[in-house]
């Protein structure tokens, strides 16, 4: 895990932007956009998406109902706490009440999923992270939130299939293996103005990687999202209505390494709260993953890089059992007094 604090050294155009307009009306340039799409994630692990077909309007409106939450007072939020959601792991923690890498995390957040009702087989039978929601007191947020979570999971299967393209596999390799029935978990974070200036060591989120396949972040205009790629943080900036995507733990395994599940943090050394909503579309909870054979070895230096340095010491190629249990042994270290409660 990198400890230096070297200058940033990028802008906007640090990170690939990739544009899905002609994916996602024909399929004719499915070749080309899948080459980017490798490109960015053997490089980066990171890329921006543009021409993903969601109405702003949806985007903004959800942003706005996320900064009303936030503004609530505490004594609202934690009528929606995380313990109330039981083993859905759903609900709202307040500021320090996640951790990172044993340490707590500068911001506050909530929790979503899809939405599984009582008689949901895996509910009946106590799976974690599955159930319902707990949604805040404000009209129209439940169906703002279900719509957005649909509409941006849908860009995510595109882009899935854009990188089976990419590695020379059928499009629909990861739908019919992985993601036909997926995880979808999807947050709400709210980070605090800093307190110390540009301080290397106030994080809103200390550098981890994502447990998935693919993260598709909405962030807001303020900024603090940085990478580490090639022994310095980048600055991941925001780029107007785009999402900031980036390759999970179960990515880089599935590719043997070719794809890299790159670390990130959040440092926001605005004066203003920062809002972001990352999804994060996963296999289904009982796939069991291994690598996809053949594939043409990491075309650049950057993955066996970024693997020396693996945040938490995980070995990805020695990983086994369900994509289940590989995300519980991820989210119970973040919440330790939740695992002790639900699991």
């Amino acid at each position: 895990m990198p400890t230096s604090s070297k200058p940033l050294t990028s802008s906007t155009k640090s990170l690939p932007v990739v544009d899905l307009a002609s994916l996602r009306s024909s399929a004719r340039d499915a070749a080309r956009i899948g080459a980017a799409l490798d490109r960015a994630c053997c490089e980066f692990g990171f890329f921006y998406v543009t021409g993903h077909g969601i109405d702003p309007a949806l985007s903004a409106r959800l942003m706005t109902l996320a900064r009303k939450v936030f503004a609530l007072p505490l004594e609202q939020k934690l009528a929606i706490a995380m313990p109330h959601g039981g083993r859905a792991w759903r609900g709202y923690f307040p500021i320090d009440g996640e951790l990172t890498s044993g340490r707590p995390d500068r911001k506050e957040g909530i929790y979503f999923g899809t939405e599984l009702g009582p008689d949901d087989a895996r509910v009946r039978a106590g799976v974690p992270l599955h159930g319902m929601n707990l949604y805040p007191a404000l009209s129209g947020f439940r169906d703002t939130l279900l719509t957005y979570m649909d509409e941006v999971t849908a860009v995510g299967q595109l882009l899935l299939s854009g990188i089976a393209v990419g590695l020379g596999l059928a499009p629909d390799y990861f739908l019919d293996r992985y993601t036909r029935a997926p995880t979808v978990l999807f947050r709400m974070f709210n980070y605090p103005p800093s307190t110390t200036g540009a301080h290397e060591n106030e994080l809103g989120v200390g550098a981890h990687t994502d447990y998935g396949l693919l993260t598709l972040l909405r962030q807001d205009e303020i900024g603090g999202l940085e990478v580490w790629h090639q022994d310095r943080w980048l600055s991941a900036p925001p780029v107007p209505d785009s999402f900031v995507c980036n390759v999970g733990d179960m990515l880089e395994r599935l590719t043997a390494g070719r794809y890299v599940s790159a670390l990130h943090r959040v440092r926001n050394v605005s004066t203003q709260d920062r809002v972001s909503m990352p999804l994060f579309l996963d296999p289904s909870f009982d796939a069991v993953l291994a690598p996809i054979t053949p594939l043409a070895p990491d075309p650049s230096a950057t993955g066996r890089q970024q693997r020396a340095r693996r945040w938490d010491g995980t070995d990805l190629a020695t990983v086994s059992g369900s994509y289940g249990d590989y995300l519980l042994s991820k989210v119970s270290k973040v919440f330790p007094q939740l695992r002790a409660e639900v699991l």
